[in-house]
């Protein structure tokens, strides 16, 4: 998304009334996050399609993004046609496995103080502006705002 990208006008969602007065635009629809997931879901899929995966969610704002990508990842080596990986939830001790990690992020921003890392897989990068909504909040609002 590039750094003169608006988004879209508030209007043309359904933005629930208590939040409107302080939100400018949407940025990032839904149906696009929702396509997005499904596109890195099978990369990741097809990536680690005969290794072992272990998925951990990090922060509190990403259970939501980190839910749908697994979902999606499930779907896919359910419905794939070729070699498929055994899917599991299980409590892990972290220190047990391999020191392997690869990073799933769902927006990177774009910001004069970034360390210029970058996460494996990227849902979108994004201009520097603060955004909320789809479990990214301000002072626990915005969670649910999808």
């Amino acid at each position: 998304i590039s750094d003169e990208d608006n988004g879209y006008p508030l209007e043309t969602f359904c933005i629930p009334r208590h939040y409107t007065n302080d939100l400018d635009r949407v940025l990032v629809p839904c149906g696009l996050i929702h396509d997005r997931i499904e596109r890195l879901a099978r990369d990741i899929a097809q990536d680690y399609v005969d290794q072992p995966f272990t998925a951990l969610c990090v922060l509190k704002g990403g259970y939501k993004f980190f839910a749908d990508l697994l979902d999606k990842i499930k779907q896919y080596v359910r419905n794939s046609s070729g070699p498929t990986g055994v899917i599991s939830v299980d409590f892990i001790r972290l220190k047990s496995y391999e020191i392997s990690s690869y990073m799933f992020s769902l927006f990177v921003k774009r910001t004069p103080k970034s360390s210029g890392y970058k996460p494996d897989y990227t849902g979108f990068e994004v201009p520097n502006k603060f955004i909320v909504g789809y479990a990214l909040d301000y002072n626990e609002f915005f969670r649910d705002l999808n």
